[in-house]
């Protein structure tokens, strides 16, 4: 199939937790890692989030650094890679940083749960819809969008579900997990990968391809699929 190359990002702690069992996007990167991260965002066509963080988090998605942005005007990019949400019910507060911080072009793919006023709320902010009209988003037809959209470069920003749903569909190319020096604990804290999940015999394999260590003592593990 026609799409991007993809890779998630994510920060997780020793034990594996992407946020605490509060839910409310607990900062676990050093500045050395969102420093990193920041330069991925400018390497970027495009960023990703799943439902739960598109409509718990309503994430900027953009590039902080004025100089990375530069960079890529000077390059003929838009200064903000695209910005994409994969979610059911487009439920979005229509003055949320997802959808107006930028200047950045915004996508949105959906379904029919998302009601009809609502659709057309969000295109009259300039949002592109594409809905598909299945009970989830076909995430394969999803990426034939992107690449016909003109995205090379997919980075997916999280959270767990739509990371699994994407590895388990054969969608990802390169995971980057940074490993922090802390622990959360907690059986409702979400990890890197939720969903269903798989047997063992049908375990996703990675590839271990580089590993860095930080300052403050975190990891940085590099994996190919």
């Amino acid at each position: 199939m026609n799409r991007p190359y993809v890779f998630i990002n994510i920060a997780t702690t020793a034990d594996g937790k992407i946020d605490t069992f509060e839910r409310k996007g607990a900062a676990i990167s050093s500045r050395q890692d969102k420093d990193r991260v920041d330069e991925l965002r400018a390497g970027a066509d495009a960023i990703l989030v799943g439902g739960n963080t598109l409509l718990g988090e309503l994430p900027k998605l953009t590039v902080k650094s004025e100089a990375l942005r530069e960079t890529r005007t000077k390059r003929g990019m838009n200064a903000n890679p695209i910005k994409v949400g994969v979610v059911t019910n487009a439920d979005i507060p229509l003055e949320s940083d997802f959808i107006k911080a930028g200047p950045a072009r915004v996508v949105i793919f959906t379904t029919p749960h998302t009601s009809r006023s609502q659709l057309e709320a969000l295109r009259m902010n300039g949002v592109e819809i594409f809905v598909h009209d299945t009970a989830r988003v076909d995430l394969q037809k999803m990426m034939n969008t992107l690449a016909e959209l003109g995205v090379k470069r997919l980075m997916v920003a999280g959270g767990g579900t739509i990371n699994f749903e994407l590895l388990r569909q054969r969608l990802v190319d390169e995971i980057m997990i940074y490993i922090a020096p802390m622990i959360f604990g907690g059986d409702s804290a979400p990890t890197l990968a939720a969903g269903l999940g798989v047997a063992r015999g049908e375990a996703i394999a990675l590839k271990l391809n580089a590993v860095e260590t930080h300052d403050d003592g975190g990891i940085l593990l590099t994996y190919k699929l």
